[in-house]
């Protein structure tokens, strides 16, 4: 079974991303309304399967008897959300600095998926280093480093997220339970997030095969976060719950402080609530149908 985790979840991680790269190739645009709406249904939807289902299998476990402290839980999703936000901040403080659109008018949070992954300081590097003249191969290296930690700090949470699903359901099977619906959810979310990746690689004159490639492996953390989640949730009951715990809080953020926001400011109407809202929905259907 843990082999076919590490291969559904490589076909959301991977797969999605890829996706993704192969539209923004095919294509090399992307609609801002459609890409806003498909971030606030996803986002939606992993809010209800979070609040709903995750947080509840947290409070009880699969193995135990008793059913874990409510403040032990409430511990661990605030121990995922702050976790991530802080690394996020830490990210931001290293690269929003040189960028010249980003200033005390721009909003505090990301508005285009290019400074969600922070493919756009890349690109700034790529054209000229902060002196006006050409970038040096150690400093476009360590922006393509810090796009790939951004990248990783928004994949790994969802990766959690499928392999604690699937250490809290493991005797539903591969099939069964909440940890194939997060798979498709993330992997449907990804594809947005490769065009990001892949536009501007494209755009700067990298070869449509090698754009793609890299945007593929990009998912990759995705891999590496439900390995994690799945192995500390196979420890004990304690485990499983702190698992569940500490990935439901860092998707929480993940929604709700990239996706939603973002979703918002790149088609500023209603529609993008009304996706979140129908998503959360669907997530309740899905659980209880």
């Amino acid at each position: 079974m843990f082999g076919m985790i590490i291969l559904v979840t490589a076909i959301a991680g991977v797969g999605g991303t890829g996706l993704g790269g192969v539209i923004a190739a095919l294509f090399r645009r992307d609609s801002s309304r459609l890409v806003s709406l498909l971030l606030a249904f996803a986002g939606g939807i992993m809010t209800g399967v979070v609040c709903f289902d995750m947080i509840d299998s947290a409070m009880n476990p699969e193995g135990s008897d008793a059913s874990m402290s409510v403040f032990f839980v409430i511990f661990g999703v605030m121990l995922g959300y702050v976790v991530i936000w802080l690394l996020n901040i830490w990210i931001d403080s290293r690269t929003n600095h040189e960028l010249e659109h980003i200033d005390a008018n721009h909003p505090r949070t990301a508005d285009g998926l290019d400074e969600l992954i922070h493919s756009d300081h890349y690109v700034r590097h790529e054209q000229c280093s902060e002196d006006g003249g050409p970038s040096s191969p150690y400093q476009l290296f360590i922006a393509g480093v810090v796009m790939a930690c951004a990248i990783a700090l928004h994949n790994m949470p969802e990766g959690m997220v499928i392999g604690a699903s699937y250490a809290s359901d493991s005797a539903e099977g591969i099939a069964g339970g909440m940890g194939l619906v997060m798979a498709v959810v993330i992997g449907l979310h990804n594809i947005p997030e490769g065009m990001a990746v892949a536009v501007p690689l494209i755009t700067g004159g990298m070869k449509r095969g090698r754009a793609i490639l890299i945007t593929a492996l990009s998912g990759a953390p995705t891999i590496i976060g439900a390995v994690l989640g799945f192995a500390l949730g196979n420890i004990s009951p304690v485990w499983l719950s702190l698992s569940l715990s500490f990935a439901s809080g860092a998707m929480l953020y993940v929604v709700f402080g990239e996706l939603l926001p973002e979703a918002i400011l790149m088609w500023r109407s209603k529609m993008p609530a009304l996706a979140a809202v129908v998503g959360i929905l669907v997530g309740l259907m899905i659980i209880y149908i």
